[in-house]
């Protein structure tokens, strides 16, 4: 065999080689290797895993772990400090796309709303970010924190105004608590101060105020009139007697926060806590429940009347009639009860 003829056997080895080498290699980097059927997954890395951690987690969705472990290897990202987050994969990702979508941390639309005690608070969150709900509840109530921002146990609740936040999924419970105070700070600007100031309220009685009437309707226009009713009261140094309180009272003594109590008894107002404003005068040590947006506001701007009184409609069902006189008030109680009765409501 002359020279001629074994370099160009030797050449058509070393092209194909190069061929099969290039297929391979284009094989692993740039073609799909995802294996589920929905078009997106997000995929969560929780805080210190390692790359043997984020190999088993994102194994279910990968075609061929050793292809996207060559690639992985290459960009180097098995010596990424931090892999914690939440990463978005796409049906139809090659290696390398996979490799970058995990270097992209994707924030959290985090929202809440109307949550009634700071533990289904700290529940809501866990579902939605890494912290589990003890970590949560333990940042909420942590005496300093408490101490340094002039709070309590009883009235933290107030600091979490209702909305939709942008976090990591990754954020620490006390990074989440921290921002959520910058975020009641930012709720709290120099208008709503200067509202709260001329009513002789503190953010935190605002928002005490604003849960019992968030609690008294979820008519969005009638708020204003209820804040009026209690702010009324208030002024004059009569109780407040809202119905709220007492169930609050009823469920906060029984630890029994899933009961539905849809019909306040005498009994009832006869519970004893600092809650019950049927027994005590002034306004709770804090929220029954997360007020929202409206119910804040509502105090902030409340209806100006002279009703003292008001009680649940059986003409609009869902709002109220308000009263200014007792005789007035008794006779829309009257009715109200008549009507709860003929319902067979008995709790």
């Amino acid at each position: 065999m002359n020279l001629k003829k074994i370099i160009s056997i030797v050449s058509v080895v070393v092209i194909t080689g190069l061929m099969i080498y290039g297929y391979m290699l284009y094989r692993d980097i740039f073609s799909d290797n995802t294996q589920f059927s929905e078009e997106q997954v997000y995929v969560c890395i929780p805080s210190n895993s390692d790359y043997e951690d984020v190999k088993k987690i994102i194994t279910p969705y990968v075609k061929d772990i050793n292809r996207f472990d060559k690639v992985a290897q290459k960009k180097s990202y098995p010596n990424r400090e931090d892999k914690a987050g939440r990463f978005l994969l796409t049906k139809g990702m090659n290696s390398n796309e996979m490799v970058n979508s995990l270097r992209q941390n994707v924030p959290v639309q985090l929202s809440f709303n109307n949550q009634e005690r700071l533990e289904n608070f700290a529940g809501r969150i866990a579902s939605q970010i890494e912290p589990d709900s003890l970590a949560l509840l333990h940042a909420f109530t942590d005496e300093k924190f408490l101490k340094e921002n002039g709070f309590t146990r009883e009235n933290v609740l107030s600091i979490f105004v209702p909305n939709s936040y942008e976090f990591f999924w990754n954020t620490t419970a006390d990074k989440f608590r921290n921002k959520m105070l910058k975020e009641y700070h930012k709720f709290w600007n120099e208008e709503r101060l200067a509202k709260a100031k001329a009513l002789n309220l503190t953010p935190v009685q605002v928002a005490t105020l604003a849960s019992i009437v968030h609690k008294e309707t979820v008519k969005k226009d009638e708020r204003p009139r209820v804040a009026g009713v209690y702010l009324n009261r208030l002024a004059k140094g009569i109780k407040l007697e809202a119905d709220p309180t007492v169930i609050y009272s009823v469920k906060l003594q029984s630890n029994d926060f899933n009961q539905v109590i849809k019909r306040v008894l005498n009994k009832d107002l006869a519970t004893v806590s600092p809650y019950n404003t049927y027994m005590y005068a002034g306004l709770p040590p804090g929220p029954i429940a997360m007020p929202d947006i409206t119910a804040l506001d509502a105090v902030l701007n409340p209806e100006k009347h002279n009703y003292i009184y008001f009680c649940a409609s059986v003409k609009r069902f869902g709002y109220h009639e308000f009263a200014v006189t007792p005789a007035q008030h008794e006779a829309n109680r009257q009715q109200y009860v008549a009507w709860i009765s003929s319902q067979g409501i008995k709790r």
